[in-house]
């Protein structure tokens, strides 16, 4: 692809994420509340118009019973901004909670996804992201974590002793589909990431086009693929059905990979999250409930109508 190309790819990827949208650092956090002052990227009342077609993917799109706060902290470009939603009774409890990392796809800066961290911090998840809006190397979703991690060795932060390390997942939509395979493989802490979700990555090819690269063959954590089946910047540009099998083919680890039935690719980045959220609650919580949705003789995800394409390889 010559640069002509793949400066016009470029600006069509940001033009999909801006027509989606619904209606060194100081370390010093935010005194109020984050209120973002952009419209979201994501519908915020995405988990009433969302359609699910079987109980989990009901039960896990609807809130969890944690009341959520949020705190953001300076930080150098491209990050400029560290987010994180995590439950409100973490700053006076003694536990620790799990953690999640998103990525943003082209474009799109981390405080405009608040409806998804939101979600996931009220089932007892930490969320970190950032400002960064070009995230395929997965290096910002990174030092959102390193961040993270200082904080929790910090004892004049609220997270001080807070985070599970030992369970700290990654997800990401379009060229964050695609960060979250190098953070998974390609990042100073990846060996710290325990599970990933990809919504709607591109495809290797394109991403080798634009100089976004990652290596499938190196993932050795369960991973979640989901993607959609309609529009043709999703079904031939970014993650075209044959272009995902060989990518799925690829990963040696426990894997799933699924569509959703009649959507777009702006859509994709929230439309399956009873099945992000599950996925989650299962590998970072060993919720046994959840991940009935991806294992036994007849797995919930396998069977929902609303989804199709679905191939799962989890021993």
């Amino acid at each position: 692809m010559n640069k002509k190309k793949t400066a016009t790819l470029l600006i069509a990827l940001c033009a999909v994420f801006s027509s989606c949208s619904s209606g060194g650092n100081s370390g010093t956090s935010s005194v109020t509340p984050y209120v973002p002052k952009t419209r979201p990227s994501i519908p915020e009342n995405y988990q009433r118009t969302t359609p699910t077609g079987g109980g989990i993917e009901e039960q896990y799109l609807k809130n969890g019973d944690y009341e959520v706060d949020v705190v953001t902290y300076q930080a150098a470009s491209p990050m400029n901004k560290y987010i994180y939603y995590f439950p409100k009774e973490l700053k006076e409890s003694n536990k620790t909670y799990p953690v999640i990392l998103y990525s943003t796809g082209t474009g799109v800066k981390g405080s405009t996804c608040y409806p998804l961290f939101k979600h996931w911090a009220s089932y007892g998840f930490i969320v970190g992201a950032n400002e960064d809006k070009n995230t395929w190397a997965g290096t910002s979703s990174d030092r959102t974590l390193s961040f993270l991690l200082r904080m929790n060795e910090n004892n004049e932060s609220f997270f001080y002793q807070k985070v599970d390390t030992d369970n700290i997942g990654v997800t990401g939509h379009s060229q964050g589909g695609t960060s979250v395979f190098n953070v998974l493989t390609n990042v100073s802490n990846s060996q710290m990431i325990k599970t990933g979700v990809a919504l709607s990555p591109a495809h290797e090819a394109l991403c080798e086009q634009l100089g976004w690269p990652y290596d499938l063959t190196k993932i050795t954590q369960p991973i979640l693929m989901v993607a959609g089946t309609k529009g043709s910047f999703e079904i031939e540009t970014v993650s075209p059905i044959d272009a995902l099998n060989t990518m799925y083919d690829k990963i040696t680890s426990p894997k799933c990979l699924a569509r959703k039935t009649g959507y777009e690719h702006g859509h994709t980045s929230y439309i399956a999250d009873g099945y992000t959220t599950a996925w989650f609650m299962w590998q970072l919580q060993d919720d046994t409930n959840a991940a009935k949705a991806f294992l036994g003789d007849s797995p919930e995800i396998a069977n929902n109508s609303l989804y199709q394409d679905q191939r799962i390889n989890i021993d």
